[in-house]
């Protein structure tokens, strides 16, 4: 028994303020969901008919290739840093199925399903070869914006506020009126002349908050979520790079899924409305550690939904070819090695430049957030010679505790 409940314990909760890698594991996604919910209670036989509807949920969270957990704990994450119930969290399964590109023949799209009127209300760009909407990014950005707006116009209930989300806070509001009480006093279940749709949407949520809790006490399912899972930002990418191929070269990640991530840029282009850089939905390069991901124009889109015009644009922006330009970082690299007036052999002893010293082959032990790109950049190492030189490749996740050769067994150094 001790051990069972061992099993089933959540990960202690990571630091925010330390934790900050490119991954994090996906039960402290489905910890920090569930601390944030403002009703945990689930009573038995709860919304049976959702519960059945939605009962795929939890399986699609466990799945690797499935792109729905890394994005929930985009949503979750959103929701938190603005104070708000992760209940919100479940908004984008009813909506979309948590598919950033999903349409609907009678106009709403992307995960959080907008009208395009709502989108315009709530400052999501659209315009001709560009509709935010499909941007998990900007939708994202702007239904939280919206949830902050309903959860203070209905006193704080979630309950009210998903219902308002669906079918407008006018409506609403107006059923409240109709109620004679004030919101305060209102019961969601009370309120009449809504549609059947509207009325159940806080059954919809529940059930699927219950859902994942019972899924708690699986311990093959908490094993499923016990993983490295990518910890996605909102990137704005340097001016240089226009392409969504090109930025995956440059920080390692996966160029599908990058473009499944963010179909606003279906053709593989980063479009850039209005003269302004779009954000685009990714591990964050300075978690990754890639080469010139510091200053030179990278940045994290918090909580506006372009920076401003100083931080650079893109006018006459041509073809680049990466590859170009990343050998041009590694030469001016190894030129600034070669250029050292001394060297530190593995005892720390200093010899001339120019000099090779026979020396043990180096070795290092994985830390927690650190990745092949911030290994190698530690030690003058390209990022493929030292993932080739251990066995791995580029889709290989480091662990911490894990033992890396820097060096091969017979290499000496300059």
């Amino acid at each position: 028994m001790a051990a069972d409940a061992a099993q089933l314990a959540p990960p202690p909760a990571a630091d925010p303020a330390n934790d900050t890698g490119p991954t994090r594991n996906g039960r402290d996604i489905y910890q920090r969901f569930r601390d944030g919910l403002a009703d945990k209670s689930c009573e038995p036989g709860v919304s049976s008919r959702w519960r059945q509807h939605f009962a795929t949920a939890p399986k699609r969270l466990a799945a690797k290739d499935d792109d729905l957990l890394p994005l929930f704990g985009y949503v979750v994450d959103a929701l938190r840093e603005a104070s708000l119930p992760t209940e919100y969290a479940l908004i984008p399964f009813v909506e979309s199925g948590y598919r950033p590109g999903a349409r609907s023949a009678s106009g709403p799209a992307g995960l959080w399903q907008m009208i395009a009127m709502t989108a315009r209300n709530h400052r999501v760009p659209m315009r001709e070869g560009y509709d935010g909407r499909l941007s998990p990014v900007e939708s994202t950005q702007a239904a939280v914006r919206y949830l902050k707006t309903l959860h203070g116009m209905f006193g704080g209930d979630w309950r009210l506020t998903v219902m308002a989300y669906n079918a407008g806070e006018y409506r609403v509001l107006n059923a409240v009126k109709r109620g004679g009480q004030s919101i305060a006093a209102t019961r969601h279940d009370d309120l009449t002349g809504l549609s059947d749709i509207t009325t159940a949407y806080v059954r919809k949520l529940h059930a699927l908050s219950c859902l994942m809790e019972q899924a708690d006490d699986r311990a093959e399912w908490l094993n499923a979520l016990d993983r490295p899972v990518p910890r996605l930002a909102a990137v704005t990418v340097p001016a240089e790079i226009d392409s969504i191929g090109e930025w995956a070269a440059r920080t390692d990640q996966d160029s599908a899924q990058l473009l499944r991530l963010n179909p606003v840029f279906d053709n593989g282009r980063i479009v850039r409305p209005g003269g302004q850089r779009a954000p685009l939905l990714a591990v964050a390069a300075s978690a990754i550690g890639t080469p010139g991901s510091g200053a030179s124009g990278l940045s994290l889109a918090g909580g506006e939904l372009f920076p401003s015009a100083a931080a650079g644009s893109d006018a006459n922006l041509g073809a680049k070819v990466f590859s170009t330009t990343l050998a041009s970082s590694e030469a001016a690299s190894t030129s600034a090695s070669a250029e050292a007036p001394d060297a530190a052999d593995s005892d720390g002893k200093k010899t001339k430049a120019g000099k090779s010293v026979a020396a043990a082959p180096r070795r290092h032990t994985v830390g927690r957030g650190e990745n092949a790109w911030t290994i190698a950049k530690r030690y003058g190492v390209r990022a493929a010679d030292l993932l080739k030189l251990n066995g791995l490749n580029a889709k290989t996740v480091l662990k911490p505790g894990q033992a890396l050769l820097i060096d091969g067994p017979k290499s000496g150094r300059k």
